[in-house]
């Protein structure tokens, strides 16, 4: 290979986890001229605009952690929100990754005029670069029910992830719209806390019983001095949850039966056959994203928290009017209803050198090139983005095989092989197709409507295992490219 001779400028979209990573991946590489948009004031993403009560990642912290930045400090087995944030935070500073950040700064604008990306910000801030990488998230814009009456609501209504600062429930009529992971995490946490709280269910979840146990002072102290174990225990949680979780959402086996004895399992604790009849789902469980909590049932069961099945006919002033015609007064309304997970980078525009925008491409279907590009859009790449692996497991894994994938595409830019790189559409369409071709046997296509499905029904993630899709991403295949010299 020749020797990198140019100095690229790179624009990444997002100080969330994965531009996060990103940016570390560049400086580590000695490339130092690329600027963080962030639309926010602080770095961490989903774990900066997420604060509601009972939050934490349903994968061990110790595999939701930077393979070069383990963290022998973690708490528990699933840490805590403000946890990960201070992780966060911790390896934006050691990384010196915050003189590279334009916080407050949303992109807005970008177009390729057959050279180089010009972008543009909220703030009217225009820039220029050779390189885009868009690191919005997945679970990043909200999604509010329709629901008549909704905007009515008297009391304080928001959702889950605009929860308010310092918010007291103390004395309050809670009502909780959703049920998904999310849901679970605020229920078992207001009501273990005695919350006067009611439930809206739209349909029951599993949930697998996976306790979270704390890490002893001892535990603590073995990892922090013997850097090695670190080591270990990230790769036992990474291969457990690799050979486990994610075998038994692709393909039926013994991880799957597994899984679907110990949900069972944990709903027969159910002691009320009511409440038990409430709580069963229709579906396998993993059809949605399975939900992990070693407490659901139990606070479920307290006799502050109660669960309605009926169907929302209306919101009142005053609360929920069910189907049934029961009215349910409440003080304050929490919306769990989840996010627009086919979003992406949206609502940001991005257009091609013709003028053609991303917002019309995505019309019809949402789809990539191997998750990370687009035809048409010459140097962008994308951080999870169409048909990433998005079950249970680390994301920070996932990211990091997109970000080596981009690493080697820019080095190969820096040594003069191409100027841009635009994915061909006949090859984008033929994988695409060849995808939606193996989601035969996953078990997101069972019978149950998840936000693992595009408007079309198809589920837009990756079909087989992170192992799998390391091998898709291992190198750049540039004859699958439209490539200029």
């Amino acid at each position: 290979m020749k020797s990198a001779t140019k100095k690229p400028r790179v624009v990444i979209v997002g100080a969330g986890m994965s531009g996060m990573l990103m940016g570390i991946q560049l400086k580590r590489a000695g490339i130092e001229d690329f600027t963080i948009y962030e639309k926010a004031g602080d770095v961490g993403g989903t774990w900066r605009e997420n604060t509601y009560p009972g939050l934490s990642c349903d994968v061990p912290a110790h595999y939701y952690s930077y393979p070069f930045e383990l963290n022998p400090e973690w708490t528990q087995l699933f840490a805590k929100g403000p946890e990960i944030q201070k992780y966060m935070r911790h390896v934006a500073n050691k990384y010196g990754l915050h003189e590279h950040i334009e916080f407050g700064q949303e992109l807005v604008d970008g177009q390729h005029d057959g050279q180089r990306w010009h972008v543009t910000t909220s703030r009217g801030t225009q820039d220029s670069a050779d390189i885009l990488v868009t690191a919005c998230g997945v679970l990043h814009h909200p999604r509010l029910p329709d629901i008549p009456g909704l905007d009515t609501f008297a009391g304080t209504r928001f959702h889950s992830s605009r929860w308010p600062e310092n918010f007291s429930l103390e004395g309050k009529r809670v009502g909780l719209i959703g049920t998904g992971s999310t849901g679970v995490q605020i229920v078992t946490e207001l009501g273990l806390q005695g919350v006067d709280l009611k439930v809206f269910q739209r349909t029951p979840q599993w949930v697998f019983p996976l306790p979270n146990r704390k890490y002893h002072t001892f535990e603590r102290w073995l990892l922090r001095n013997i850097p090695f174990l670190n080591k270990i225990v990230h790769r036992v949680h990474e291969f457990a949850f690799e050979q486990f979780f994610a075998r038994a959402v692709v393909q039926p086996g013994w991880q799957r039966r597994i899984i679907a004895r110990l949900t069972q399992w944990n709903l027969n604790r159910v002691e009320d056959p009511e409440l038990k009849r409430k709580l069963t789902p229709s579906d396998e469980p993993m059809c949605k994203r399975l939900v992990i909590s070693g407490r659901f049932y139990e606070s479920v069961q307290q006799p502050n928290v109660s669960v309605v099945d009926t169907k929302i006919e209306k919101i009142t002033p005053e609360g929920v009017v069910t189907a049934d015609g029961q009215n349910h007064p409440l003080d304050v309304l929490v919306l769990a209803t989840g996010f627009k997970a086919h979003d992406f980078m949206r609502p940001m525009e991005l257009r091609t050198q013709d003028g053609k925008a991303l917002s019309a491409l995505w019309d019809e279907r949402v789809r990539a090139y191997r998750s990370i590009a687009l035809p048409g859009f010459p140097n962008f790449f994308m951080l999870q983005g169409p048909k990433s692996p998005v079950g249970n497991f680390s994301l920070i894994s996932i990211a990091q095989t997109q970000t080596d994938y981009i690493m080697d595409c820019i080095r190969l830019w820096q040594t003069g092989e191409f100027k841009t790189m635009t994915p061909l559409p006949r090859v984008t369409e033929q994988l695409d197709q060849a995808l939606a071709n193996s989601m035969d046997g996953t078990v997101w296509v069972t019978g149950c409507n998840s936000w693992y499905l595009d408007e079309n029904g198809v589920p837009d993630t990756w079909p087989s295992t992170p192992a799998r899709f390391r091998d898709y991403l291992r190198s750049p295949r540039l004859e699958e490219f439209e490539l200029s010299r």
